[in-house]
């Protein structure tokens, strides 16, 4: 047994977690451990992704702690169970464990009471508190530094970050996280909390759009996942943060290997490949238009309690579901309340709302992405609104109008170095100057962007490409948006101009501008004229 335990303490001092927790659980079989080799097991148990043995562990050690008339010790288990309890969304038992601990050091000074305010802090921030999950957090700050505990304070100043940006105080909120951050790739903090911290961080950023921290902090703390490639815990949430970053940045093979390998550490641990994983794996298939594994991916992503939207909906849209893409995105857009939530959302609606037509749903969500891109000072958010804003006004025949937003929307992705949103933009850049006559400038525009789909693999937008380059061909083409082509249709049925704007849930105004677009576009003089060339030339 002795040969067990010095096995796995020589382990846990070189960061070889799995056979750390593999000598000590086989030596506490034959005699139980001491305290302080139970605290090692427990940390090894849940840098290698078991949670209920985690679990187990502390509750051991509290108990041994409550045995020993170590009050403060055993008030630290409760409140580190109180914290992994509510990480799994098990609040009674959480709340529970906080109010054992505190009674426990009832009228003591003690860092402890700062580690009790921690799941505190946690539980008032998933709620929306956060002007009391501020002052939590700042509370915990104060006793973490009067202490000079780095775990603490680390832990208590990514509570403050958080806070601020759910107060819309994006840049102090960043701030206090990149001093978390700070403590993480320096090595300040046990292993524990170091990935405990990485992971929300980064989830933090993600949720601001705050790119260039994401990319910075993803690779600094990618030195500490070499260092320690068996930490399930947070070597596959980095993973999957990379590969993030990767598909962001083009380079989709390497996200999608990244993506796969964070499942194929999971699977190696006994655990179940993480749900964002395969979310992201979803999202590189449907964007190569690799249609029944993206399927796959969305549904394992799912079954491990991952949101598969609004992905799953874009699928459904690329598949030609329309209706069950917009069904999926009303609902989800409807039921969503935070505004970090709804700006994950707006963008696949005003995808969705566009190619129904539906241009009245989506100058709503344009006009709230745009407020919610000023709120949280966000360059992605900006670069997606003015994306769509231009597109908007096109599929409205508003081209002039729609030119500015895009250029404005191409350079904040150039800068941001989003080469696959670029290349969208450009399309639409081409459209327009098809629409304003110039299709020397049309034609630069699309086929930069057909060279980046090519080098990427987007195979649904090359396919788009080249139905776009179709309808110019000689003999088979005609210049109409597909609005403009709605509206076509509706004239050749005798419908006034009344009449297509409610069918269309358009504003009359728009419907006349479509009818002036269609008659100029043909070189007609009537609407007559206009139904004639239509059979004639059989656009309809």
């Amino acid at each position: 047994m002795l040969d067990e335990v010095e096995h796995g303490r020589e382990c846990y001092e070189r960061r070889a977690w799995s056979e750390a927790y593999r000598a000590l659980s086989c030596a506490d079989q034959s005699t139980p451990l001491s305290a302080a080799d139970l605290e090692r097991l427990a940390t090894a148990a849940f840098l290698t992704g078991r949670d209920l043995e985690f679990q187990e562990v502390l509750e051991r050690l509290h108990r041994g702690y409550v045995d020993a008339d170590d009050a403060q010790r055993a008030a630290r288990c409760a409140g580190w169970l109180s914290l992994g309890l509510l990480l799994r969304g098990e609040i009674g038992q959480s709340n529970g464990w906080i109010a054992r601990g505190k009674r426990l050091v009832e009228g003591r000074d003690c860092v402890e009471q700062g580690y009790l305010l921690l799941p505190c802090a946690e539980l008032e921030l998933r709620e929306g508190r956060a002007d009391a999950a501020y002052k939590t957090s700042t509370d915990a700050a104060a006793i973490g530094r009067r202490f000079r505990d780095a775990d603490l304070t680390a832990a208590a100043s990514h509570g403050q970050g958080r806070a601020h940006i759910q107060q819309g105080e994006v840049a102090a909120g960043l701030r206090c996280l990149d001093e978390t951050m700070l403590s993480v790739v320096v090595g300040e903090l046990s292993p524990i909390m170091t990935g405990l911290m990485y992971c929300s961080v980064l989830d933090a950023c993600g949720q601001v759009y705050a790119l260039g921290r994401a990319r910075e902090w993803t690779s600094a703390f990618s030195k500490v996942c070499e260092r320690e490639p068996e930490s399930v815990m947070f070597t596959g949430t980095c993973l999957v943060h990379r590969a993030e970053i990767m598909q962001f940045d083009g380079a989709w093979p390497d996200a999608l290997a990244e993506a796969c390998l964070a499942c194929e550490r999971s699977v190696r641990a006994n655990r179940r490949p993480p749900g964002a994983a395969r979310y992201r794996q979803a999202e590189i298939h449907r964007l190569r238009g690799e249609f029944a594994k993206a399927e796959e991916a969305y549904r394992a992503a799912s079954q491990a309690g991952f949101e598969p939207q609004p992905g799953l909906a874009l699928l459904r849209l690329a598949q030609g579901r329309t209706d069950a893409a917009c069904a999926t995105i009303e609902r989800l857009v409807s039921a969503a309340t935070d505004r970090l939530q709804r700006a994950s959302l707006l963008p696949a609606c005003l995808e969705i709302m566009l190619a129904m037509g539906r241009t009245r749903e989506a100058r709503d969500a344009c006009g709230e992405l745009h407020a919610i891109a000023e709120t949280f000072d966000s360059d992605v958010l900006r670069a997606s609104a003015e994306q769509y804003k231009g597109a908007l006004a096109l599929a409205e025949s508003e081209a002039r109008m729609a030119l500015g937003p895009l250029r404005a929307a191409f350079e904040r992705w150039e800068r941001l170095g989003a080469p696959y949103e670029s290349a969208r933009v450009r399309v639409l850049i081409g459209l327009v100057c098809r629409t304003l006559g110039d299709e020397d400038a049309g034609a630069l525009e699309l086929d930069a962007a057909r060279d980046v789909f090519e080098r990427l693999g987007a195979r649904p937008d090359l396919t788009r490409l080249e139905s776009i380059r179709a309808n110019r061909a000689p003999g088979r083409a005609h210049p109409l948006t597909v609005r403009e082509l709605d509206v076509l249709r509706l004239i050749a049925l005798g419908s006034t101009n009344k009449s297509i704007a409610a069918t269309l849930s358009v504003s009359e105004r728009t419907v006349d501008r479509h009818v002036s677009n269609i008659l100029d576009k043909l070189n007609v003089p009537s609407r007559a004229a206009a139904t004639a060339y239509a059979y004639d030339h059989k656009i309809l």
